[in-house]
């Protein structure tokens, strides 16, 4: 057999068959982590994280300069504003020399640009493009979690300049709080004091690995829209960070051997090499969000990609499901479930059930919720909501467009043929409501009944 054969069937048989359930809790862990590896890594050789990698590097390109003077202005008012620079200089620390060029460059951009002297129109296309870079990173992590929707737009706009005004002035008045704290004489006298010193040092040397897993932690929670778990959150930051610091020595160190780079790219070699490194950043934060993701949902972690291709009866049966989950949730009382939470319900890819709940919306059968997590719930009352109009909606028949197969397929016996099946599946599900279907009805039960029963045997 070929080695890539062998790989393939021991990855099979020591990762994938066995029961975790069944296995001591640290080689469950393991096996876990290397389960949720493998489909990351497959997920990262497709290229779909990569061209949203690509498009994040592009936004941040054009809107990197009016976040930062919109940061700066800000953090201008506390005192604080000089703090930007240092977490350039850190963030690019990888880039050497021509990391402090950059950093040089983009803040003398950011000290020469006057928000008072743009106007109230260059002021909005300043706010614009913040937002519109926090949109794209939403709908990157939208993408990963299998979320189809953005926030409204009224929590979109708060969210974001939230992030935009309060964070930076909370994340350097803890990193000034820290400071001061260190260099006060209390916590000097406690350093001198054993073990509590020893405990000291290394809590100051993990402190930057602390802080950016803690960073990626809380962007897992806040930018996806939908329900974080944080203990998801936390291991996707674990992930990021580690991997940050590995890819940060890396890359310093092809930094330092490609002097060659610069003869090729001339003046544009520190340009090339802060896009690269945009795009490594961004890739490492959009892997960690996939591990966050497969953690919070491990039915999706699977050797071979789920499908996401159903056939018409699969079709109508996870939309009649579908359907049935979101009519219970809401006549018993519970919180309303995302399509994520629906997805993992039913145990299926996600992204059948995003069209179906897509269909269902745009035919008033289900409305989406405007909680901190949306969620779905009947669009009108269940008895008005008939099983075959259900059906139909899902069938397509009630789309727009598209109209140009129905005109060439003119066929009168083919027609007709297709008019009796729906007129028989109209009276087959005649008088049948969501509602029957949600609280398990006689009329269903004596339908089933009759199913299994089967045909009736002719007269001897």
């Amino acid at each position: 057999m070929f080695p890539l054969t062998q790989w393939h069937t021991w990855l099979k048989n020591q990762v994938w068959e066995p029961d975790l359930q069944r296995l001591p809790l640290l080689h469950r862990t393991a096996l876990a982590g290397a389960r949720i590896g493998t489909v990351v890594a497959r997920d990262f050789t497709d290229g779909r994280l990569g061209l949203l990698a690509m498009s994040l590097v592009y936004t941040t390109l054009l809107s990197i300069v009016p976040v930062l003077a919109v940061s700066f202005s800000v953090l201008k008012a506390f005192g604080v504003h000089n703090e930007i620079e240092i977490a350039l200089l850190n963030f690019l620390a990888p880039l050497g020399d021509r990391g402090v060029e950059i950093t040089n460059t983009v803040v003398s951009f950011v000290s020469n640009m006057s928000i008072g002297v743009l106007g109230s129109l260059g002021l909005l296309f300043l706010v614009y493009t913040v937002i519109s870079l926090l949109q794209k990173i939403e709908e990157a992590f939208n993408e990963i979690w299998q979320v189809h929707s953005l926030r409204p737009l009224a929590r979109r706009f708060s969210d974001y300049l939230s992030v935009i005004l309060i964070g930076p002035v909370l994340v350097f008045s803890a990193v000034g709080i820290r400071a001061s704290l260190m260099n006060s004489a209390v916590f000097e006298a406690i350093v001198r004091i054993e073990p509590f010193g020893t405990l000291i040092a290394l809590a100051v040397q993990l402190m930057p690995y602390v802080l950016v897993i803690s960073a990626f932690t809380f962007i897992y929670c806040f930018v996806p829209n939908v329900r974080v778990r944080f203990g998801s959150a936390l291991i996707g930051g674990i992930a990021a960070g580690i991997l940050w610091n590995i890819t940060g020595w890396a890359f310093a160190s092809f930094v330092v051997g490609s002097a060659h780079y610069a003869a090729i790219y001339s003046a544009l070699a520190s340009l090339v090499l802060f896009m690269v490194w945009l795009y490594v950043g961004w890739m490492i934060l959009l892997i960690g969000s996939k591990v966050a993701f497969y953690h919070q949902h491990p039915e999706y972690v699977t050797l071979r990609p789920q499908s996401l291709f159903l056939s018409i009866a699969e079709r109508e049966r996870l939309a009649l499901h579908v359907a049935m989950l979101i009519a219970q949730r809401f006549s018993t009382g519970q919180p309303p479930l995302s399509a994520v939470d629906i997805a993992s319900r039913l145990r299926v890819p996600g992204e059948p059930v995003a069209q179906i709940i897509i269909a269902l919306e745009r035919n008033h059968i289900a409305v989406e919720t405007s909680g901190d997590v949306p969620g779905y719930v009947p669009a009108q009352p269940l008895d008005k909501i008939s099983l075959a109009h259900l059906i139909d909606v899902v069938r397509g028949v009630d789309e727009e467009g598209h109209h140009g197969a129905r005109q060439t397929l003119v066929d009168t016996r083919v027609n007709g043929l297709m008019n009796n099946l729906r007129q028989a599946r109209t009276q087959a599900l005649d008088g049948l409501t969501l509602k029957d279907l949600a609280e398990k009805d006689e009329k269903l039960r004596l339908i089933d009944k009759t199913t299994q029963a089967g045909p009736s045997q002719p007269a001897a």
